[in-house]
């Protein structure tokens, strides 16, 4: 039974002997290797069987598969996939990836292992060298365009490779002809080269940059300046070739000079190593932080900066770059926004979306940064173009500050969970904005004696008179009727209808006797929250429709005293909203009626630490059948 292990995305401080199973079984590799063995049995994978299923998921098999047996980091977390030996075959032949050694199977086993962990054989259809190098190893990923690289290229390259990254070249190709043709210099157009080395020579009195490729398959060299036979090498002396480990072999490892591999390759592909994936000992580490987050349509897929009304809600990540690396003036910053699972919704009809990132200065206030702060100041850095990759990686450097990172979907409105990665030379500070909450709610005021009460408040009590009758106590059925009769009749909002358990919930706030009824001062307080909260609608209702958007509802819930977090938003906007993310007024005031229940709950329970409670069973019920 093999036993594979991928790295499907990084941690803050993951190790592989740390990674969390996947078989449904909750058994572990070693728990069901040792059944197989005890009951004399080859492994068969129910999570993944040998059928159709697991090799494509939108269309039938061309030919008649048969599954037979030869005799891994995802999105943040190490994960230990374990898969059967069954393999599927045409003819005796393997079907996908496969050795030229017939009785060699490693290769298929670990691409078994990748389907298994994307959902299907087809799921892998499309992919690419850097996506499964980020996926085996844990890395994180940056192109470069050698025709566009920056002045600092040949730094960016020996730092990469002495820190153990991955390090990728390729020549681009215009048509499916052009595909492993060779040109005139020896190279193949199409194929995915390595970077082995780079390094520097004295020739004739001037430095040469060079860099050492390698064909991985062992064979066909570069024929131009600094390859294996040329001039050049004459030139250096044998103690500059030996230091260089120069050898005249068709081994398919050559030099070249930097100028021309920046002349002839187009693109390098660097997968940066987590600490995780490397030696203990390796000098030269990057920093890494990691956060996990989600778009979520109504409360923080806000899209791109060109959609101002939403754009502030997306995810905010404060940054505070505090050293400066070795020798420079600025802070180097990797930035990589991944969005998670993708290829495994591919069965499900869910596309890649297009995504990107922006780096704001921070204004210096701390929370979240408004509507307005975005309608008036640029960007300090943002990935070059948003795109529909599985991610987005790009190099930064910034002068030491505080900066706010605001990762986005293009379109506003689409979901996806994602996985954002912050490499640093130095040490980086950051912190998750969406995750803080604080309430905030005014003492209720202290009612006046009644022998000094003012005009208004004497008229107020006549109403409350003929609402209450004789026993001058409002009960939760009276108060629906009284609700429901003025606010029908208040302009500029959409009302329907408040429910009786509404008026139950607003009850339950106000009762302070715990009699289940308001009385005259407990209805008062009531009236003028109420009039506090319709005067918010009002003023949060920014296109005057009548009713409030979901996105309005986060300003208009903060004026009233409660900054939730994202994953709070959420659950309101489940709760409260239409289809259209919309809320009338009734929705308004039953979220503000019972956000205030929990909060004055939580309050009156929190005596002693004023962020946590310990309850009981019995507590926790009464809590939460009082809100």
């Amino acid at each position: 039974m093999p036993y594979l292990r991928l790295a499907p995305g990084p941690q803050e401080h993951p190790t592989p002997r740390d990674a969390r199973g996947t078989h449904s079984s909750g058994q572990s590799f070693e728990q069901l290797r040792r059944e197989c063995l005890q009951k004399g049995v080859l492994f068969e994978d129910p999570d993944f069987p040998a059928t159709n299923s697991s090799l494509f998921y939108s269309e039938r098999p061309q030919i008649p598969f048969v599954w037979k047996r030869p005799g891994f980091w995802q999105h943040s977390e190490w994960l230990d996939v374990v898969v059967d030996d069954r393999l599927p075959t045409f003819r005796d032949r393997l079907i996908f990836l496969h050795s030229a050694d017939h009785n060699e199977f490693w290769s298929a086993l670990l691409e078994k292992a990748y389907a298994k962990l994307n959902g299907s054989y087809e799921a892998l259809k499309g992919g690419s060298a850097i996506e499964a190098m980020e996926d085996f190893t844990g890395g994180v990923a940056e192109t470069f365009a050698t025709k566009e690289a920056p002045e600092n290229f040949h730094e960016i390259l020996e730092k990469a490779l002495r820190r153990g990254s991955l390090v990728g070249c390729s020549i681009d190709i215009k048509n499916s002809a052009e595909s492993e043709a060779r040109t005139p210099f020896g190279l193949i157009k199409g194929h995915a080269y390595t970077v082995t080395g780079i390094d520097q020579v004295r020739l004739r009195g001037r430095n040469t940059d060079l860099i050492r490729v390698r064909n991985p398959w062992g064979q066909v060299e570069w024929n131009g300046a600094w390859s294996d036979s040329s001039s050049e090498w004459r030139a250096v002396g044998p103690a500059e070739q030996q230091r260089l480990n120069h050898a005249a072999l068709d081994d398919g490892e050559f030099w070249m000079a930097l100028s021309d591999f920046k002349a002839h390759f187009d693109k390098v592909e660097i997968c940066n190593l987590t600490p995780d994936a490397l030696e203990e000992d390796l000098p030269h580490k990057w920093e890494v932080t990691v956060h996990q987050g989600s778009w979520v349509r109504g409360s923080t897929a806000g899209g791109c900066r060109n959609f101002l009304d939403t754009f502030w809600t997306n995810p905010q990540i404060r940054l505070s770059l505090t050293e400066r690396d070795d020798g420079q003036g600025a802070c180097t910053l990797l930035v990589a926004l991944m969005q998670k699972d993708r290829r495994k919704l591919k069965r499900f009809g869910a596309n890649v979306l297009t995504i990107g990132y922006a780096i704001y200065q921070s204004p210096g206030k701390e929370g979240r940064l408004d509507k307005d702060f975005f309608r008036y100041h640029a960007s300090q850095a943002r990935s070059k173009a948003f795109v529909n990759l599985r991610e987005v990686s790009d190099r930064f450097q910034l002068p030491p500050g505080e900066y706010i990172l605001i990762p986005s979907t293009f379109e506003p409105h689409q979901e996806a969970d994602f996985c954002l990665r912050i490499f640093s030379d130095k040490k980086t500070l950051s912190r998750d904005l969406d995750g803080h909450v604080d309430i905030d709610l005014p003492e209720p005021r202290k009612p006046a004696p009644r022998d000094q009460e003012t005009e208004e408040e004497q008229q107020f009590r006549a109403l409350f008179e003929r609402v209450a009758g004789e026993d001058m106590e409002v009960t939760a059925e009276e108060l629906e009727h009284v609700l429901n009769a003025v606010l029908s009749q208040k302009k500029g909002i959409r009302f329907e209808k408040l429910s009786l358990i509404s008026c139950k919930n607003i009850v339950s706030l106000m009762d302070t006797s715990g009699n289940g009824k308001l009385e005259f001062e407990e209805f008062k307080v009531f009236w003028e929250k109420l009039k506090a909260w319709m005067n918010l609608f009002l003023r949060f209702d920014a296109d005057k429709s009548g009713t409030m958007s979901s996105y309005e509802l986060r300003t208009a819930l903060r004026a009233a005293g409660f900054q939730l977090s994202s994953r709070l938003l959420q659950l309101v906007v489940l709760r409260y909203a239409d289809p259209d993310l919309q809320l009338g007024f009734d929705d308004f005031l039953s979220c503000l009626v019972r956000l205030e229940n929990a909060s004055r709950v939580f309050q009156a329970l929190s005596t002693k630490n004023k962020e946590f409670l310990h309850l009981n069973i019995n507590e926790f019920i009464t809590l939460t059948m009082n809100i």
